[in-house]
C-alpha cells in the first residue's frame, strides 16, 4: 500500500513471505472498510498475481548524479537544457530557495496558472503546508524571477542519497527566460553538494509525450512503474475520468473558485 499522492513506493517488508501475509491482512479490510487496496513497487511486484491486476503504469525517470557537474551539463540537450540554462543566466534571473510562507505564496501563484493551464484544480494549499511541517529541511521551495516576478518554481523533497522533483510550475509567459531549467540546475548543484546520488524525476503518463521528452533532455533513464489493485476488477478504475469532466468548468472559474474546487476534489484527481 502506497503513502498518498507517492508516485512509488515499496511495501516496507524484507522478504516475499512478509509481504503475501500483508496483502492476506490488509484484503480482508475490503468490502469492510475500503473499496480497494493498492500497491505501488517500484523495484519487484506482488507474488500473488491472482488477486492483483495492474491498474495503470507509468514511466518513472531517474538521473544519476554520480557524475561531475561538468559531465552532466555535457550529457543535457543542447537547445532544450543548456540553451535555456545559459539564457536564465544571461536574463539575470533572481533564485531563491527555503520553505517560508513567502515562497510558499509564490509558488501557489504559479501553480494556479499551471493547473487552469492543464484543465484542472490546484492542490489545497494546506497539503503543501503540511509537506513542510513534516518534511522541515528536507522539503525546498525553488522560485526563479525576473526582477520581482516569479516565473517558474519547483518542489524538491529529499530523502537519505535522493532527491526526488514533486511539483513544478510557471507562468508561460515567461517560458522563454529558461526559469525552470535555471530551477533543476541548481537544484542538481544543491543535490551534489550534498552527497545526494539520484534526481528521481517523478512519473509521467505513457502518452505524455512532452513531459517525457522534457525529462530525457536532462539525461534521465526511463523505466515503467506498475501499479497493483485488489480486488482485481478495480483495477478497471481510473481517477483521471473525474478530471475530464471538470476541465470545461476549470476554464473559465476565478482563481477563488478553482481553490475551492481543488479542496473539495484533490483527494479523487491528483
Amino acid at each position: 500500500m502506497s503513502l498518498p499522492f507517492s508516485d512509488h513506493c515499496e511495501p516496507l517488508v524484507s522478504h516475499p513471505e512478509e509481504s503475501d501475509a500483508l496483502m492476506l491482512g490488509l484484503a480482508e479490510r475490503i468490502d469492510t472498510c475500503w473499496k480497494y487496496l493498492e500497491l505501488r513497487p517500484l523495484f519487484r511486484g506482488p507474488a500473488d498475481h491472482g488477486k492483483l491486476a495492474v491498474s495503470q503504469n507509468y514511466f518513472l525517470h531517474r538521473l544519476d548524479l554520480r557524475r561531475s557537474e561538468e559531465v552532466l551539463l555535457k550529457t543535457f540537450h543542447k537547445d532544450s537544457v543548456q540553451r535555456k540554462i545559459r539564457r536564465a543566466e544571461r536574463e539575470s534571473l533572481r533564485y531563491e530557495e527555503g520553505c517560508t510562507d513567502s515562497l510558499l505564496n509564490y509558488f501557489y501563484r504559479l501553480l494556479i496558472i499551471t493547473r487552469r493551464r492543464q484543465g484542472l484544480p490546484p492542490q489545497p494549499l494546506k497539503w503543501f503546508r503540511s509537506a513542510i511541517a513534516n518534511m522541515g529541511k528536507d522539503l525546498k521551495i525553488r522560485v526563479a524571477f525576473k526582477g520581482e516576478t516569479p516565473v517558474a518554481s519547483i518542489i524538491t523533497l529529499t530523502h537519505k542519497k535522493t532527491m526526488v522533483y514533486k511539483y513544478g510550475c510557471s507562468d508561460h509567459q515567461f517560458n522563454n527566460l529558461g526559469g525552470t531549467a535555471l530551477l533543476f540546475w541548481r537544484a542538481i548543484q544543491d543535490a551534489k553538494a550534498s552527497g545526494i546520488e539520484e534526481l528521481d524525476m517523478g512519473r509521467s503518463a505513457t502518452d505524455n509525450a512532452g513531459l517525457i521528452r522534457f525529462k530525457e533532455h536532462w539525461g534521465a533513464a526511463r523505466s515503467i512503474v506498475n501499479y497493483w489493485r485488489y480486488p482485481a476488477q478495480a483495477a478497471s478504475s481510473h481517477p483521471e475520468g473525474l478530471a475530464r469532466y471538470i476541465k470545461p468548468l476549470v476554464s473559465i472559474a476565478p482563481d477563488s473558485s478553482l481553490v475551492m474546487l481543488g479542496n473539495l476534489l484533490y483527494r479523487h484527481i491528483a
